[in-house]
């Protein structure tokens, strides 16, 4: 039990903190398309569209308890992706939203297909 208080408090002082969680102990897929993962990402992130989710996945991670991080261009197929992989037994998914948005909450520089500047 005070390990998953310790997790929650270092999870929550992260998110707080505006910085992405440590890319070994959290796992953050963009959900776009190729195209739109070209124009700008997260650095740690993967590209796994939200089509091949639910294939493709168990390839990727098969630690079903392992955070996952999602995101794609307003939260929509980020949701998709969540509701399928939460379907296969995946239990720490979740649905980041936006990438513009995330990426100025983290204070990330976007690509082309985004801001284009500091967010």
């Amino acid at each position: 039990m005070r390990s998953l208080f310790g997790t929650l408090y270092l999870c929550l002082s992260l998110l707080g903190s505006g910085q992405a969680p440590a890319a070994e102990s959290s796992l953050w897929i963009d959900v776009r398309s190729p195209e739109e993962f070209a124009a700008g990402h997260l650095p740690a992130a993967i590209n796994l569209p939200y089509q091949q989710v639910a294939t493709r996945i168990s390839q990727i991670e098969a630690n079903k308890a392992r955070d996952i991080h999602l995101y794609c261009g307003i939260g929509v197929r980020a949701q998709a992706a969540k509701f399928m992989l939460e379907a296969q037994g995946y239990t720490h998914v979740i649905n980041e939203g936006g990438y513009a948005e995330l990426a100025q909450r983290l204070g990330q520089t976007t690509g082309a297909g985004g801001c284009g500047q500091q967010c």
